[in-house]
C-alpha cells in the first residue's frame, strides 16, 4: 500500500485533472451531455491506453537507446520543473476548438491527461516500484480525473474560477518540487556511481 501511494501520489499531480478542469469546461461548452460522456469516456481510455502502452515499452526503449535511468532521471526532472514553470506563469491554459468527435482523444486524452508529466513520471515510476504498482496508480488517477470531468461544472460552481485556478497553481508547485527531486536523485545516483 505504501509503494502504492508513493506512485499515487506524483502521478496525482502530474494529471493535474483540477487544472485541466477549465479547458475540458471551455472545450465541451454546448455539447449535449450524453455526447459530454462519451468525449470523458473516450479521453480515459485514450489516456489509460498510452500511459500504460508507453511505461510497458518505455524502459526497454531507453535501453535500446543507451540511456540510463539516471540519464532519464535527470532529464525527466527538469522537463516537469519546466512544464510547472510554465503552468505557474501563465495565466491560463490555452484553448482552441476541436472536432467534439475526437475532442476525447486529443487534446483531452492526450497530451492534457496523459502529457510529458505523466509519461516522464510513470517511466521514473516504474524503475522506482515496478510496472504494477505504477500500473495501478495510473490507471486510479485517470479514473479520478473521469470523476472530475463527470461533476465539472458542480466543481466549477463550488470552487469558482480562482479557487480552480489556486488549486491549479499548487499541484504546478508541487510538480516543480518533483521535479527538482528527480534532479537531485539522478545527479547523487550519477556522483556515486562514478565514485
Amino acid at each position: 500500500m505504501e509503494e502504492f501511494l508513493l506512485c499515487f501520489v506524483p502521478l496525482f499531480v502530474a494529471v493535474d485533472a483540477v487544472g485541466v478542469l477549465p479547458m475540458f469546461i471551455g472545450l465541451t461548452d454546448g455539447i449535449e451531455p450524453h455526447k459530454t460522456n462519451r468525449i470523458i469516456y473516450q479521453s480515459i481510455m485514450t489516456a489509460a491506453l498510452v500511459a500504460l502502452a508507453f511505461i510497458a515499452i518505455g524502459t526497454a526503449t531507453l535501453k535500446f537507446l543507451g540511456i540510463t535511468m539516471t540519464d532519464f532521471m535527470v532529464a525527466g526532472g527538469i522537463l516537469l520543473f519546466i512544464i510547472s514553470i510554465s503552468d505557474l506563469l501563465t495565466t491560463e491554459k490555452a484553448q482552441r476548438k476541436v472536432d467534439p468527435e475526437l475532442l476525447g482523444a486529443v487534446p483531452l486524452g492526450v497530451p492534457l491527461l496523459a502529457g510529458p508529466a505523466v509519461l516522464t513520471t510513470s517511466v521514473l515510476l516504474v524503475n522506482e516500484y515496478g510496472f504494477l504498482q505504477t500500473a495501478a496508480a495510473i490507471t486510479a488517477n485517470i479514473f479520478i480525473a473521469g470523476i472530475v470531468f463527470r461533476f465539472a461544472k458542480f466543481i466549477n460552481r463550488l470552487l469558482g474560477n480562482a479557487g480552480v485556478r489556486i488549486v491549479s497553481k499548487i499541484t504546478s508547485l508541487l510538480l516543480a518540487a518533483i521535479g527538482v527531486m528527480i534532479v537531485r536523485k539522478g545527479i547523487t545516483l550519477l556522483i556515486s556511481g562514478n565514485i
